[in-house]
């Protein structure tokens, strides 16, 4: 391998990507047909181990769902989510009131902060045909100075996230949405006010890359301690230093060299993750990220003691009306939708 690459391992379902995030999913499920109500039916929940189906041999997964997949009701403190919907529909709803639905390209940024309580579907929304879901999910954490701040969470809409596209003398094209970070002086969006990504010297770095066939782009020196992971989820091959990367992989590779990544004959599709450090202890424990063990169970009296705001919704696993589109409801009646940002 070239001096630009670290490592390469296999791509998976969860991965650390080390500091300053904590870890990375890719959740892709071929949900059937929905039953009329959002959820599956259930002559295909026959066999299915509800309530905890993480069965990576089967399709779909139902997660914690019982009839519409996802993530009932849990709790988070001290780190953010950054969730990029790639295809289907994600319905969120939180302790502080706040609800929405978001879809392909959406991106929901929530910062748990102190705490917060939310709830994650997936709700089938289409009974006339399949209802493929594929995402991914960035845990990134927060600095001891900012695990204690006001939770806060808002919406990216996919048509207002920044995309780069680069034509070769040969036609190929390669697209780099920019969610997080810059490329080719093209800024993200804000990130939330407190997070580590606000301070764009962090140099937190979040896109997702397609390449057609042939087509290259290439990362830029940032600095030598920069933590920098790209994941080749889809495609057939790339080629970085003249070393040739399967699809399915997980790349380590350095933050102080300019890299050309150059792809093969097939359609590639990638996701960058990077940045600086923030160099302090982590402790990981369930849904918490704190900087010691004491503060985990610091958490779990808390949740217990105050809810961290209760929970405002009639179920576990609230899902919003079928009829429903895209939108975000922060607060209030403020109501964000694409096209129609209130720049929350």
């Amino acid at each position: 391998m070239g001096k630009s690459i670290i490592s390469v391992k296999d791509f998976k379902f969860r991965e650390d990507p080390g500091d300053p995030f904590i870890a990375r999913m890719h959740h892709l499920d071929y949900y059937p047909k929905g039953n009329g109500h959002q959820g599956v039916s259930k002559t295909d929940l026959k066999g299915k181990n509800i309530g905890e189906d993480f069965d990576f041999s089967d399709d779909w997964k139902m997660y914690y769902g019982k009839e519409v997949p996802g993530f009932p009701v849990h709790p988070h403190r001290g780190f953010e989510t950054i969730t990029i919907v790639l295809q289907g529909y994600v319905d969120h709803s939180d302790s502080i009131g706040a609800t929405g639905r978001y879809g392909a390209g959406d991106v929901q940024w929530m910062t748990a902060g102190s705490g917060i309580q939310h709830a994650e579907m997936f709700p089938l929304v289409h009974d006339d045909k399949e209802n493929t879901m594929e995402l991914f999910q960035v845990w990134l954490n927060s600095p001891s100075k900012d695990k204690f701040v006001d939770c806060y969470y808002k919406m990216l809409w996919a048509e207002d996230i920044p995309v780069v596209e680069e034509v070769d003398e040969s036609g190929n094209k390669a697209i780099i949405n920019v969610i997080a970070g810059s490329y080719k002086d093209i800024k993200s969006l804000d990130p939330n006010p407190n997070s580590w990504a606000n301070n764009r010297t962090n140099h937190v770095g979040i896109w997702t890359i397609h390449l057609e066939p042939g087509a290259s782009f290439t990362l830029p020196s940032v600095s030598p301690t920069l933590n920098r992971n790209l994941y080749f989820y889809k495609g057939s091959s790339i080629s970085i230093d003249s070393t040739s990367i399967k699809s399915n992989s997980s790349l380590k590779l350095a933050g102080n060299e300019e890299i050309k990544v150059l792809n093969g004959n097939e359609d590639s599709f990638l996701l960058l993750l990077e940045g600086e450090p923030i160099n302090e202890p982590v402790v990981n424990y369930g849904p918490f990220v704190m900087n010691t063990m004491e503060e985990i169970q610091q958490a779990y009296k808390d949740y217990k003691a105050t809810s961290f705001g209760g929970w405002p919704w009639d179920r576990k696993d609230p899902v919003n009306s079928k009829a429903l589109g895209r939108f975000a409801k922060y607060s209030g009646e403020d109501i964000d939708t694409p096209g129609k940002s209130i720049n929350k």
